[in-house]
């Protein structure tokens, strides 16, 4: 049994079998696969799916409209971005709200290794500009 102490995991988490978490992590609305690690300091936002088998590093960001598929390697301190032009208000001066953006989905697909520190923006220099499609790594 894991020590829990220091760590927000919300009641509508999926988690998996054997996952291992450890300290001041936050996990919230999303879904984590069997035998996953998640080091410390990591926060999954809702609407994330992590594959079996994943090693998540600490430090690490995960926001929503990103999919790990199984056998993923994230690096210390990576940081995710679901949005192409993130902003704290709309041009009248209002703050933003869910709804004035488009959440951009990312996936990370199987086996694949991320390294410690990269930004990965939502939208891949290998996807069309015009397109705006999904980011694929």
């Amino acid at each position: 049994m894991q020590d829990r102490n220091y760590q927000q995991i919300s009641a509508d988490v999926k988690l998996g079998k054997d996952v291992r978490t450890y300290g001041f992590v936050n996990l919230y609305g999303c879904e984590i696969g069997d035998e996953v690690k998640i080091g410390a300091f990591v926060e999954i936002q809702k609407g994330v799916k992590v594959g079996n088998r994943c090693k998540i590093s600490s430090h690490t960001f995960i926001c929503e409209g990103v999919t790990l598929e199984e056998e993923v390697f994230i690096g210390h301190n990576v940081t995710f971005t679901n949005d192409l032009y993130p902003r704290a208000t709309n041009c009248d001066g209002s703050l933003q709200t869910e709804k004035d953006w488009i959440c951009i989905p990312t996936l990370v697909k199987r086996g694949a290794s991320i390294g410690s520190g990269p930004l990965c923006f939502a939208a891949s220099p290998w996807v069309s500009a015009r397109s705006w499609g999904p980011a694929v790594w």
